[in-house]
């Protein structure tokens, strides 16, 4: 996954925009409201899907290119996302009433 093709980058990137996307706008899971907050989902949720594949294993090989496997690089990415959220919502904490 070092050396990946300007086609394997892009799926991960497509699977990052989607997974992002889906926390942020849908579910509104996010620490900030923003374009920021989103942009910066989408980085680390890139590394979460390449490392999908890695950590989690070789799911479906039919459903792949390459060396990128779709399902594990999907939960990679929410994975990531998740517990980013979850951190930095935890050390930020919560206002006191």
């Amino acid at each position: 996954m070092i050396g990946m093709d300007f086609v394997s980058f892009l799926i991960l990137l497509i699977i990052s925009f989607i997974v992002s996307a889906i926390l942020h706008y849908g579910f509104k899971y996010y620490v900030r409201p923003g374009i920021n907050s989103f942009i910066s989902k989408v980085i680390f949720g890139w590394i979460g899907a390449w490392l999908g594949s890695p950590v989690l294993g070789h799911w479906f090989a039919w459903v792949r290119y390459e060396n990128v496997y779709f399902f594990p690089a999907i939960l990679g990415s929410a994975a990531i996302l998740i517990m980013l959220v979850d951190y930095t919502k935890s050390v930020k904490g919560t206002p006191k009433e």
